[in-house]
């Protein structure tokens, strides 16, 4: 039970640290629309559009590798530390410099528009590669630090990262213009050099806040040693090209339906249906966080205790625990959805056409669950080496989303891509849980399992559309789940508290 507490406190940790990066980027987005011009907007928006992808392709699927080498090779640590971050540098460099050297092409594509400056389209874009190049040389060290079970220094980076580049996009896009409106103390020097709402000052920020948590990350860095076991890393890439697939194919997954909303839809609704849907889905974002620290704490707590003799019971176990963590938010969230929209979207009035889209909460919620479980459930073809199931899964996934979305979007609009979204994780989910029985068998308890999402289910859509989001039903109903949860796992809860 001591081994689940620590799990959870690292959980938690990881948790509250993408919390604070997520509200400060949702934080940073309001201030960019008001202090930026709309096409240095735009610009920003379509890189940093790519940069999951890009983020995807640098890491090429090591993390989970390295992950699973360690606990091939808990022997030879350094040499799969070498290996995995050799072959992070290696793609890199390479992708850093074929993009430099079609730099001008990729430019002149970027600043098609003749009223703006190339020359500003060519710093953001190497301050962009800088900052993709500089973000993929730490994801070995982040990893390092998840391996060695220290969630605490890693989440004072990431911490220390966030509030760095809001502090310098703060210092560039509202202190200098205050002192330079006010005359104060440097201000002519200021004015020397400072360009108004120039959209360079958002990628420098960026830019030093990488170089910061590269030096954070130094002595992680520092412990490379370019001595590299050409047979062990030719069998990490044959593990690896498959989860590199696999996650290109998930990302594809995530954004592909905002995508196909703006080509499917006509021109003159296209725009409003894509933002109703966004702001929307904001909304179930707070569930995403909880999948995303899961992963952070699960990945490496997995693999570390693949070897144990009752390692299938403690991932069934961990199962059970994150199937109720997230049920229970999930039922909590939809009961008190009309106070998250209010602050994510203002008032429900006339001519606030956000709330329209509300009705895309619950299942993108039951998404979010559906794919934690499949998270959970990938464990089997990761501890196997048969990581091409991953590939398929997410291709399959893939699949599903683009061809039911191009068929049911013009009918439908966003509502069709929510369910779509559902239906898409969902099977992922079943094809692991099938596929992973037969090849890698744990004992996972099913029945309990179903029988809290069929219960979270029926309760979400009482308090949706039978209560007609009842804030005080709603909650009343998230309250009885949450006890009920309670009373069934007080005797595992009282074993934890206990030790």
């Amino acid at each position: 039970m001591s081994t689940a507490k620590k799990f959870a406190g690292q959980t938690l940790i990881y948790g509250l640290s993408t919390m604070v990066s997520r509200l400060i980027a949702f934080i940073l987005t309001p201030l960019y629309a008001r202090t930026l011009p709309v096409a240095g907007n735009g610009i920003f928006t379509s890189l940093y559009g790519t940069a999951s992808l890009a983020n995807a392709v640098l890491a090429f699927g090591m993390e989970s590798t390295f992950f699973r080498y360690l606990n091939k090779h808990s022997d030879r640590k350094q040499q799969v530390y070498n290996n995995s971050f050799g072959v992070i540098i290696a793609v890199s460099l390479i992708f850093l410099l074929s993009c430099l050297l079609f730099l001008n092409p990729i430019v002149e594509f970027l600043s098609a528009d003749a009223t703006q400056d190339s020359r500003d389209y060519k710093f953001y874009l190497k301050c962009f590669l800088f900052i993709l190049v500089c973000d993929a040389f730490c994801v070995i060290p982040f990893a390092k630090i998840r391996a060695d079970g220290r969630p605490m220094r890693f989440g004072a980076i990431k911490l220390a990262n966030i509030i760095l580049m809001l502090s310098f996009n703060l210092f560039f896009l509202f202190v200098i213009p205050y002192i330079l409106r006010h005359h104060m103390a440097s201000a002519e020097w200021f004015a020397s050099w400072y360009r108004a709402k120039w959209v360079g000052y958002v990628f420098l920020s960026n830019a030093a806040a990488s170089v910061f948590t590269i030096l954070l990350l130094l002595p992680e860095i520092s412990k490379l040693r370019l001595r590299f076991d050409m047979q062990m890393l030719k069998n990490m890439f044959v593990y690896s090209w498959p989860v590199l697939i696999a996650n290109i194919s998930f990302i594809i997954n995530e954004s592909i339906d905002k995508t196909m909303l703006k080509q499917l839809l006509p021109t003159e609704i296209s725009d409003k249906e894509v933002g109703i849907y966004g702001m929307c889905a904001k909304i179930a974002l707070f569930l995403s966080i909880t999948v995303s620290a899961f992963r952070l704490g699960a990945e490496p707590f997995f693999f570390s205790h693949a070897k144990n003799k009752n390692a299938g019971e403690i991932y069934a176990k961990v199962m059970n625990y994150f199937v109720i963590v997230v049920t229970v938010i999930c039922v909590g969230l939809v009961a008190n959805v009309n106070i998250f929209a209010y602050i994510i979207m203002g008032a429900n009035k006339p001519g606030n056409v956000y709330w329209t889209g509300i009705g895309v909460v619950p299942p993108l919620l039951f998404g979010y669950v559906s794919l934690g479980i499949y998270g959970n459930l990938s464990i089997w073809y990761k501890l196997s080496d048969q990581t091409k199931y991953g590939l398929y899964i997410s291709v399959i996934g893939a699949f599903l989303t683009i061809v039911l979305n191009y068929i049911y979007i013009p009918k439908y609009s966003y509502i069709a891509s929510a369910w779509i979204s559902l239906i898409a994780y969902a099977s992922m989910m079943i094809m692991s849980y099938i596929w992973g029985q037969k090849n890698y068998p744990i004992p996972y308890n099913l029945n309990k399992n179903l029988a809290y999402i069929l219960i979270s289910v029926v309760l979400v859509y009482l308090s949706f559309v039978v209560f007609k989001r009842n804030i005080f039903i709603g909650n009343g109903l998230f309250i009885l789940f949450a006890l009920g949860a309670l009373y069934l796992e007080r005797n595992e809860l009282k074993a934890i508290f206990k030790r």
